[in-house]
């Protein structure tokens, strides 16, 4: 079964009702306001997390940047409520995004409606089966949840072997994800996923079905999924909402570091000054490892 919102079609057939991801009810507020096109109007007046982080066009600087050729086609998965997903389909000629939330695949749908070139799949992807091979895959805030979604003892490396089988020869894997030891966490701020004080520092002890990596635990397990050809890049103050960008070859300025890392969704601890510890790790070479994010891409 099939729904068109304006150019875009929703694809139902791998839809599964049972399973259910969600923000809550702010996700019928999103839906009203793309809805009416009032991403703007609302983005002035309501500063609430949720809304800030699904419809903020600050989203698209993580991958603005990023050379796309116009022929390339792109399998989004995890689109959420679309911040990334109208960004795809302007640089690429033919975008398919994969949405577990049929809630927010509508969203999205809306947000979109005049693109084209989008396809959104509603469903798993590990129940989904792909006609065609992609040039770029996108995983953007997506694989620290595998193991809520992917039945495999090693969920993670499985998953990401899963995903390699679609891409083309030579095609790009994106991965946007956060850092486990990110220096944000070391001075006060809570777990992003799970909103604990120091949780992801711990190992995570409790399992919850969430996890991040460090940079070194991360490239582990992309080596062991298949690719061996990895860039990194570093979103500053983190992927979500980045201002900058740096890599391994054009190191950050110590000055545009933020004295405290901003927790949008709850209160933090200050236990120092992020800025002067940052300033230390730069001229030590360990600013990296530290990251509050990774912006990866791996080749096929």
């Amino acid at each position: 079964m099939n729904e068109q919102i304006g150019n875009v079609i929703l694809n139902y057939e791998f839809y599964d009702d049972t399973i259910t991801y969600s923000d809550g009810p702010i996700e019928d507020e999103l839906l009203a306001i793309v809805k009416e096109n009032e991403v703007e109007k609302v983005l002035k007046q309501d500063s609430r997390w949720p809304i800030l982080y699904h419809l903020s066009p600050a989203r698209e600087n993580l991958l603005e940047w990023l050379p796309i050729e116009k022929n390339a086609n792109v399998l989004e998965i995890g689109a959420g409520c679309g911040a990334l997903t109208g960004l795809m389909c302007k640089k690429a000629n033919k975008v398919v995004a994969v949405e577990l939330s049929k809630k927010r695949a509508q969203i999205n749908a809306y947000r979109n409606k005049n693109q084209a070139n989008l396809e959104l799949v509603v469903g798993n992807l590990n129940d989904i089966r792909f006609k065609e091979k992609f040039d770029y895959i996108t995983l953007i805030g997506v694989l620290e949840y595998a193991a809520r979604f992917t039945k495999h003892d090693n969920p993670y490396e499985f998953f990401l072997k899963q995903i390699k089988e679609l891409l083309k020869p030579n095609g790009k894997l994106i991965i946007a994800i956060e850092n486990r030891l990110g220096l944000k966490y070391w001075a006060g701020a809570r777990e992003d996923h799970t909103n604990e004080l120091f949780d992801s520092l711990h190992n995570y002890p409790e399992d919850k079905k969430v996890r991040t990596f460090s940079k070194r635990e991360l490239t582990d397990l992309i080596s062991v999924a298949g690719f061996t050809e990895n860039t990194f890049y570093y979103p500053y103050p983190d992927y979500k909402l980045p201002v900058y960008i740096y890599s391994d070859a054009c190191k950050p300025d110590p000055g545009i570091y933020f004295e405290h890392t901003p927790n949008y969704d709850s209160e933090r601890l200050v236990l120092f000054n992020e800025k002067k510890v940052f300033e230390g790790l730069v001229s030590s070479g360990l600013a990296e490892d530290f990251s509050n994010s990774f912006l990866v891409i791996c080749r096929n």
